[in-house]
């Protein structure tokens, strides 16, 4: 007979047949130790058993937990009390009644759960950068919502994926990527159990398509040779042109620029100490920071050659005090791009063609409206790689706080390699015929 918990005495196994209402005794082979089963008089058979906890009702009744249906036989009824007491074993058993609803609940769509997953976000304990969230929020409104906005989070399946892949940010390879690592991440979050108070939103993360969070550059970076750099500092407004000097020779950022300081312009040892930069997003406006590493924060050496057009500009130029800028913008405050880019030279059929300053228009007459002034850094790093620098050095100088990306400039240099070879095949005897020279 059954105990007051729905276990069998070790004489035998026993089944409750309610039609009869008698007990009807089980073979041997059907003896059990957990649970109970029930012969209801529609013929089919219902399966319970004690709380594992030991849990009462108010009545002082054991709690029972009964399965979410009946079975149309007692083998059936057998396995799911097999798989509840696996459950209970493993610790991982919550009741049957709490599964049913969890089932039950609406599943959060992409639109709902979306911006709960940016607010919470965290990289290395820390909220996001204003520009990172605000990149993720152009991501999610031009890609990403507009395909899955109403879509529970459960119901996106690796096809539907796939597809959107396929059919988002076509012909924008770097939208494709960042939109794509950002719903990875998303579905990561939801797949996590420790990310959703122990019961993950979907059962796996569909986003699986391989190199689907990288991009090729469709884009080869051409430097600015010397003459062309030179041309482009001549067409600048002067109280600018230092900028594309140190972009040039320093390889720093635009950010980093317009943020320096008098006192971070250190002219007698000729160093320029980069602490801060300026970063806009539309959502927090202009803020000074620190880098968003610690490789950031770095003192760049001032290339003799231009060492004069810097205290130039210090005494011409920059803001008074120490704490004064380098490159003031409009009423003191930092400068804007738009002050600084300007607009190129517009030719107009039968009217006067517009006229251009700033860096578009510097660009254009030196024949290289293709460039971007950031090119200027890569050009700098590149230059450095071929006069030899070392991936540490050409981390120092650029700022990198991984080797990744100093590696891009050590490639770009490459042609330096058959130059090392020659020098090695000279310490070897090895002499240039007259041909070859």
């Amino acid at each position: 007979m059954l105990d007051l918990f729905g276990h069998e005495y070790p004489s035998g196994g026993h089944v409750v047949d309610t039609r009869r209402g008698t007990v009807a005794v089980a073979k041997a082979a059907e003896r059990r130790n957990f649970g109970q089963i029930i012969k209801l008089p529609s013929g089919r058979y219902r399966a319970r058993y004690a709380d594992p906890d030991g849990h009462r009702t108010e009545a002082g009744h054991i709690v029972r937990h009964n399965a979410p249906h009946t079975f149309t036989s007692r083998a059936d009824a057998e396995a799911w009390l097999v798989d509840e007491r696996r459950l209970i074993t493993s610790g991982d058993w919550i009741s049957p009644a709490a599964r049913l609803n969890h089932r039950r609940e609406k599943a959060p769509t992409m639109g709902e759960y979306a911006p709960r997953w940016l607010a919470a976000r965290k990289v290395k304990g820390r909220p996001l950068a204003d520009r990172t969230r605000d990149h993720y929020q152009e991501l999610l409104d031009r890609f990403i919502l507009p395909t899955f906005n109403n879509v529970e989070l459960r119901a996106i399946t690796p096809e539907a994926v796939a597809n959107w892949y396929d059919t988002a940010a076509v012909g924008t390879p770097t939208y494709q990527a960042h939109a794509y690592s950002l719903l990875r991440a998303i579905m990561r979050t939801a797949a996590d159990p420790t990310k959703n108070s122990g019961r993950p939103l979907v059962a796996f993360n569909p986003c699986g398509i391989a190199g689907g969070g990288s991009s090729r550059s469709q884009r080869r970076i051409r430097p600015a040779t010397a003459q062309e750099v030179a041309t482009i500092v001549a067409a600048m407004p002067e109280r600018h042109q230092l900028m594309v000097l140190l972009a040039d020779g320093c390889a720093l950022r635009f950010g980093e620029l317009a943020e320096l300081r008098r006192s971070d312009v250190d002219t007698t040892n000729a160093v320029i100490r980069v602490r801060r930069g300026v970063v806009r997003s539309r959502s927090a406006g202009v803020i000074a920071k620190t880098p968003k590493s610690d490789a950031g924060i770095r003192d760049v050496p001032i290339p003799p050659d231009i060492l004069d057009a810097v205290l130039d500009h210090k005494a011409r130029h920059a803001a008074p005090g120490a704490k004064g800028l380098m490159f003031p913008g409009r009423s003191a405050e930092h400068l804007s791009p738009s002050a600084f880019y300007g607009k190129a030279t517009k030719k107009r059929r039968g009217k006067t063609d517009t006229k251009g300053w700033g860096w578009y228009e510097a660009r254009r007459l030196a024949g290289r409206e293709d460039l971007r002034f950031h090119d200027l850094r890569h050009g700098a790093l590149t230059e450095a790689a071929r006069h030899g620098a070392t991936l540490a050095e050409l981390m120092a100088l650029g700022g990198h706080s991984t080797s990744q990306a100093a590696m891009r400039y050590q490639q770009a240099a490459s042609s330096r390699l058959a130059e090392l070879a020659r020098k090695r095949s000279e310490a070897r005897g090895w002499t240039p015929s007259t041909e070859q020279s």
